[in-house]
């Protein structure tokens, strides 16, 4: 199975630092963001990764290169100076990517989720598997609920998506490379109860205001 990591996004809440860097180059304890998780997923047994580009992207080849030190091939889908959003750059991403069930990995997230523990394939019929968090403080609201491992829309949502998911190529059919998201058709897919679910209940944060970079370059490191 191969993982994508998306990488294009401007970070606009982390100017000025993302005026001169991509947000997943941003240092958390010693090391760029997308580190941790190249890492993670080389330990986890992946070997081919794909890393979209967008804002300030030709800086990402040149600090992880092609991805050897890791033990991992690393591909990259450049979208150019307009970032396609979740469901372009996913679609742009597949012809890398293949026909296959595949991992998507927010580049901006935080966590000690074990990559070893994410499946390799979806069941018969599934279109996308979600990792859920808890909704945290600073989240007026959540996205979804779960039930039975189930991902639901619910009028009052208490659960985070996590920015980690399995998704089958299938959810993308039809569609063309150009700016839209996935969640449409994500929302569709939990209307026919085609989406699983699972609650991560350890460390998770989205890394996407100076207040929470800041707090955990405190406690990790810069």
């Amino acid at each position: 199975m191969k993982a994508m990591v998306l990488a294009a996004g401007y970070g606009k809440r982390l100017r000025p630092l993302t005026d001169r860097i991509p947000k997943p180059l941003v240092p958390i304890g010693g090391k760029p963001m997308i580190e941790h998780h190249l890492e993670k997923l080389s330990s986890a047994g992946f070997t081919e990764v794909v890393i979209n580009l967008g804002h300030l992207g030709s800086l990402i080849p040149k600090a992880l290169g092609n991805g050897d030190r890791w033990g991992l091939t690393l591909s990259y889908s450049d979208e150019g100076p307009d970032p396609l959003e979740t469901g372009g750059g996913l679609t742009k991403a597949l012809p890398l990517l293949g026909k296959e069930v595949f991992l998507v990995v927010n580049g901006d997230v935080w966590t000690d989720l074990d990559f070893c523990s994410i499946p390799k394939s979806l069941p018969e019929g599934d279109l996308a598997l979600l990792y859920l968090v808890r909704q945290p403080e600073w989240r007026e609201r959540g996205d979804f609920s779960l039930q039975d491992q189930r991902v639901r829309d619910a009028e009052s949502p208490d659960l985070l998506y996590s920015g980690i998911a399995l998704y089958d190529p299938a959810i993308l059919e039809g569609a063309k490379v150009e700016k839209f998201s996935i969640v449409p058709r994500l929302s569709q897919a939990i209307r026919s109860d085609r989406v699983g679910g699972r609650l991560h209940s350890g460390v998770w944060d989205d890394v996407g205001t100076p207040e929470r970079l800041h707090a955990l370059q405190a406690q990790f490191g810069a």
